[in-house]
């Protein structure tokens, strides 16, 4: 079997459907309930659902052979993975921000508030940037509105929430998507299976 960790919430269920087009299908998946694992041996697979910020860790220390996670993540905690293709789906940008009219004064540290300290980092050390980071959980964007930080760093898709809250996109960081990525060890020893899903899966959604 080959064992899938999915990513709760729309972008799994996204992914399921496209897996489900290629030859795995497990319809139980999608049933109203609140079970984890799910299995179709005639299929040969075995999904999971696990939070979109663990699956990485569950591919890298094989409990999954493959799973979807997003760029982010990947960038942010850097697993020992295969990245075999990019989806095209669950797109959005790494960004840094700002208030409407922020103007850097590269005579002070940046206060830079983010769930992605190592992306923010990397980022403005690229700049050789003097920052100070704020690592948050919540809504990043209150940070620069309540003086707690100057920019943050964060993932934007419509870029909504930063209207509404007169702030603004500074700079895109990094393009972000859905990624298929693989257990060295499984993708050694069950090459077959993984590389025929990954082709399949790929071609699919270059079609889309």
């Amino acid at each position: 079997m080959i064992n899938i960790a999915l990513p709760k919430g729309r972008l799994g269920e996204r992914v399921y459907r496209i897996l489900e087009q290629v030859g795995y299908p497990c319809p139980s998946v999608l049933e109203d309930n609140r079970k984890l694992i799910f299995e179709n041996p005639e299929a040969g697979v075995r999904y999971f659902w696990v939070k979109p910020s663990d699956v990485a860790s569950y591919v890298e220390r094989a409990a999954a052979d493959v799973g979807i996670a997003g760029k982010d993540v990947l960038l942010e905690y850097q697993p020992e993975v295969y990245e075999l293709a990019d989806l095209g789906i669950g797109k959005c940008r790494m960004c840094a921000a700002g208030r409407r009219g922020f103007r850097d004064r590269r005579d002070q540290t940046l206060r830079v508030a983010t769930k992605f300290p190592k992306i923010a980092k990397g980022y403005y050390s690229a700049q050789s940037r003097d920052i100070d980071i704020i690592k948050l959980h919540g809504s990043i964007e209150l940070a620069p509105l309540v003086g707690l930080s100057d920019v943050i760093v964060d993932l934007v898709e419509t870029g909504k929430t930063l209207q509404e809250n007169d702030l603004e996109v500074i700079e895109t960081i990094v393009p972000i998507s859905a990624r298929l990525i693989a257990n060295k060890v499984s993708y050694k020893f069950k090459y077959q299976e993984i590389t025929a899903l990954c082709s399949q899966v790929d071609e699919l959604c270059r079609q889309r």
